[in-house]
């Protein structure tokens, strides 16, 4: 896994991946994701939300850019403490909060609404096609936010009422869904 912009491009962390319930985000499918991103926010004025965050990939992409407030939130022990490592060794801990809970229940206490929202859930996860209606029902995107939901091929968002529009990378597929 590497960085691939910011001021720690090219740093690269390898995960101790072995029976991690993660699938990090493809350097191609990600460069294409935050070439869309820069087109249309500044960073540093963003408050992002890492749903399913995994190994931290795309928090670290956004720190690295210039974003100031990230919360990440996996269940995941070991993703914890990877990340946990990772936010130490790169010194952005003022940047981020690492939040340790399941995202469903996450997404129904958290009060606090978000510029940008970011979900790359397992993809057998049974209840991908709610997290779109949560996001939403919880009020956690703020009017003119932008959520993603990484997925592949076995779902389609095209009918729901805040779905924009969708980039496929291979078999990543990346839906974008705003608050209008």
């Amino acid at each position: 896994m590497r960085i691939i912009g910011g001021k720690f491009k090219g740093r690269r962390f390898d995960p101790p991946a072995k029976n991690w319930p993660t699938r990090p985000t493809t350097d191609y499918a990600k460069e294409g994701l935050f070439n869309i991103l820069m087109n249309r926010f500044d960073f540093s004025e963003l408050k992002v939300l890492d749903l399913f965050g995994g190994t931290g990939n795309h928090s670290y992409e956004f720190i690295s850019r210039g974003c100031t407030d990230v919360t990440y939130v996996d269940k995941f022990y070991g993703c914890i403490k990877f990340v946990t490592k990772t936010v130490e060794t790169l010194e952005i801990q003022d940047n981020i909060k690492i939040i340790k809970a399941d995202v469903f229940k996450f997404i129904a206490s958290s009060k606090v609404p978000y510029d940008y929202i970011f979900a790359g859930p397992p993809y057998p996860l049974p209840n991908i096609p709610q997290i779109p209606d949560l996001i939403f029902q919880h009020n956690l995107l703020k009017p003119e936010g932008v959520f993603v939901m990484e997925h592949n091929p076995n779902h389609d968002f095209d009918s729901h009422p805040n779905f924009t529009q969708k980039r496929n990378y291979g078999k990543t597929i990346f839906s974008f869904f705003e608050n209008v």
